[in-house]
């Protein structure tokens, strides 16, 4: 009968151990889980940095480009009246006519 008893009781502690290992792998299972999931996120973030840099580095470019062309539209003196006339054309004098050649 004491033989019985110790079988059992040896069935039962044997079944604690099993469950024990069972929940710890478990738990190993889901923190691996978890790890590979903040990497993830972790990878998406660090995609989505570039991206932003990317687009960052494209607009201040076209800003660049922008001011470069508004500073050679600028005539040589460079004047601020929005009024100002820009075309100047130097094949005609003041009188609006074209330059006479005294040399003929």
């Amino acid at each position: 009968m004491q033989a019985i008893k110790d079988k059992f009781n040896d069935m039962s502690a044997m079944r604690k151990a099993k469950a024990e290992a069972k929940e710890e792998e478990k738990a190993e299972k889901e923190l691996a889980k978890v790890r590979v999931e903040v990497a993830h996120e972790v990878r998406l973030a660090r995609e989505a940095e570039a991206a932003m840099d990317l687009h960052v580095n494209k607009a201040a470019q076209k800003i660049a480009n922008e001011e470069e062309k508004c500073v050679h539209d600028q005539p040589a003196g460079g004047t601020l009246d929005p009024y100002a006339s820009s075309f100047t054309n130097t094949h005609l004098n003041n009188a609006g006519t074209a330059p006479t050649n005294h040399l003929l």
